[in-house]
């Protein structure tokens, strides 16, 4: 008895620590955002104040005011807005699609054909950007939004993420679908999507953070400024703020706000979508 009860005080010890443990580990990762947060609400007198404050004292909302007036903020925001949903949508549909065959179906080369989709992941995001360019110049989309999000379309990430999900999928709902009537877009329009849908929240999350945050791909096809993302805009704008820092602060947030929510609504999915992933 005294063993037992000395066990259940050590692993409660212990869970306490762990708890404690990850709790440093998780301020530790938000320090530069609350940093960055305080900033953003301190008054301009304070922001180089000895010793810092991490708490503001006043509390001021004069940052984000000054960006909302001096940028055109509503454009941008719609230009993210636009962005990222025409991004999210094209890859959504056409890795479900594309991961659809190379899970359920079997024919000649197909592991020489995932194999070669998953090697180009080991590639570096900027060995396509000429490629891209000189492809979006042959289309005539350059300078226009739609060139942002349309070399992202489908992803092999997003394939690959769905292949895995689609494999657990039992074989006789397939068989059964067939048998039915089915066909193979019905299967998997009806049965492949609706199963799939945490692996797909996961996709959503990461091209939200992508296109959301895009900076580098806006600033090389678009050549308008009035046409970049909110991201890109917070950058270009840092020589009319004269390196305000407070200001770049509140930008900073802004646009970091909507990536939060999107995460904290879809979180459970996203777990069980990664999750999903690394079982199968």
């Amino acid at each position: 008895m005294k063993s037992s009860g000395f066990y259940r005080v050590s692993r409660g010890v212990k869970r306490v620590l762990l708890y404690l443990l990850m709790t440093v580990i998780a301020l530790i990762m938000l320090g530069p955002f609350l940093w960055l947060l305080s900033t953003s609400l301190k008054e301009a007198s304070y922001i180089y104040a000895y010793p810092p404050q991490l708490i503001p004292r006043p509390l001021t909302l004069e940052s984000y005011i000054a960006v909302i007036k001096q940028l055109d903020f509503l454009t941008y925001f719609l230009n993210s807005v636009f962005i990222t949903v025409g991004g999210i949508s094209l890859n959504a549909i056409f890795s479900s699609m594309a991961a659809y065959p190379l899970a359920r179906f079997e024919f000649p080369g197909k592991k020489i054909i995932f194999a070669a989709m998953i090697s180009t992941m080991f590639l570096p995001n900027s060995a396509g950007l000429i490629v891209n360019f000189l492809t979006m110049k042959r289309l005539n989309l350059v300078d226009r939004r739609v060139a942002v999000f349309l070399p992202a379309a489908v992803t092999v990430f997003g394939i690959f993420l769905l292949r895995q999900t689609y494999l657990k999928i039992p074989g006789e709902l397939e068989d059964a679908a067939r048998i039915d009537g089915a066909s193979e877009f019905g299967i998997w329009w009806r049965i492949m999507l609706p199963l799939s849908k945490p692996a797909l929240v996961t996709l959503i999350i990461f091209d939200f953070v992508t296109h959301w945050n895009s900076f580098l791909w806006s600033l090389i096809i678009l050549q308008d400024p009035k046409k970049y993302p909110l991201a890109a805009a917070l950058q270009y704008l840092q020589g009319v703020f004269a390196y305000d820092f407070k200001l770049i602060a509140a930008g900073t947030v802004i646009s970091v706000i909507p990536i939060i929510i999107v995460f904290l609504v879809f979180q459970k999915q996203y777990m069980s979508g990664m999750a999903g992933a690394v079982k199968a």
